[in-house]
C-alpha cells in the first residue's frame, strides 16, 4: 500500500507540474539543459531521455551527482531564491524531451496549491537526504568511501543477483566512476585493481561483478539506508 501511495502522490505531483509548464523542449545528446552559474528562469521535468547532473570541484574535476530520467525534476534548487542561478550542470546523455516550467509561475502555484506544495516538499526532502548520504561517504571516507559507495549504489540501481555475485547491468568506465567519486581516473583504477586482487569484484567487458557486497558496506560503515535513498538517481 505504501508503494501505491507513493506512486499516486508522484503521479499527482508530476501531472500538476506538467500542467504548469509553458512549453516542451527537445534535447540532443551532448547538449545542456543548463550550466552552472547560468541565470535560472525555468525548472524542468524529464519526459523522456536521460540527463546527467554534475558539478565542477575546486580542482576542476567533474563530480556526477544525479542521473535523471523520466519524471525526474531538474533545476528545483533555484526556487524561492533572489537572483536565482543554476548550481549545477545538466548535460543530456540520451535524446529526449522535457517540460519547462517558469520558476516565478511555479512559486505562485505552490503558494496557492497546498497539496502540491506538500508533495513537492516531501520530494525535496527525499532528494536532499539522497544527496547528503552521497557527500557523507565522500567526506568521511575519502576516495575509497566514494568509490565503495558508488559501487553499492550501482548494485541497488542496476544490480542483478546471481549465484556468484551481483552483476551491474550497465557498462561503466573507470572515468565514469572517477566522475561519480570526484577524483582522478588513475586513483579509481588503482582501487579497482586492489578490489579485484582481493576477489571483492571482477570486471568483464566494462561490466562490474560484485562478489562481496558485505565487505564494501563494512568498509564505509554503511547504515543500510533504504534503497530509495541509496541509488544512482
Amino acid at each position: 500500500m505504501a508503494n501505491q501511495e507513493n506512486i499516486s502522490n508522484l503521479n499527482y505531483e508530476i501531472s500538476e507540474l506538467i500542467k504548469a509548464s509553458e512549453k516542451v523542449i527537445k534535447f540532443k545528446k551532448g547538449t545542456f539543459l543548463f550550466r552552472e552559474g547560468q541565470e535560472a528562469k525555468e525548472m524542468y521535468i524529464i519526459l523522456s531521455g536521460k540527463v546527467q547532473v554534475s558539478k565542477m570541484n575546486a580542482e576542476g574535476k567533474e563530480l556526477y551527482l544525479r542521473f535523471c530520467k523520466k519524471n525526474d525534476i531538474v533545476g528545483e534548487l533555484t526556487l524561492f531564491t533572489i537572483g536565482p542561478r543554476y548550481l549545477f550542470n545538466a548535460k543530456v546523455v540520451e535524446d529526449g524531451e522535457a517540460a519547462a516550467i517558469n520558476i516565478e509561475n511555479l512559486e505562485s502555484i505552490l503558494f496557492n496549491n497546498s497539496q502540491l506544495a506538500y508533495q513537492f516538499m516531501k520530494w525535496m526532502n527525499d532528494h536532499i537526504r539522497r544527496t547528503i548520504t552521497k557527500f557523507r561517504d565522500l567526506v568521511l571516507h575519502g576516495k575509497k568511501g566514494a568509490l565503495y559507495s558508488t559501487l553499492i549504489r550501482l548494485s541497488n540501481s542496476y544490480g542483478i543477483k546471481k549465484s556468484d555475485g551481483i552483476y551491474i547491468n550497465v557498462p561503466i568506465t573507470n572515468q565514469d566512476l572517477a566522475n561519480y567519486c570526484g577524483t582522478a581516473r588513475e586513483s579509481v583504477s588503482r582501487m579497482l585493481g586492489e578490489l579485484r586482487d582481493e576477489g571483492i569484484i571482477s570486471i568483464n567487458k566494462k561490466r562490474i561483478i560484485i562478489h562481496d557486497l558485505v565487505y564494501l558496506k563494512r568498509e564505509i560503515e554503511c547504515e543500510n539506508c533504504p534503497i530509495e535513498f541509496c541509488n544512482m538517481d
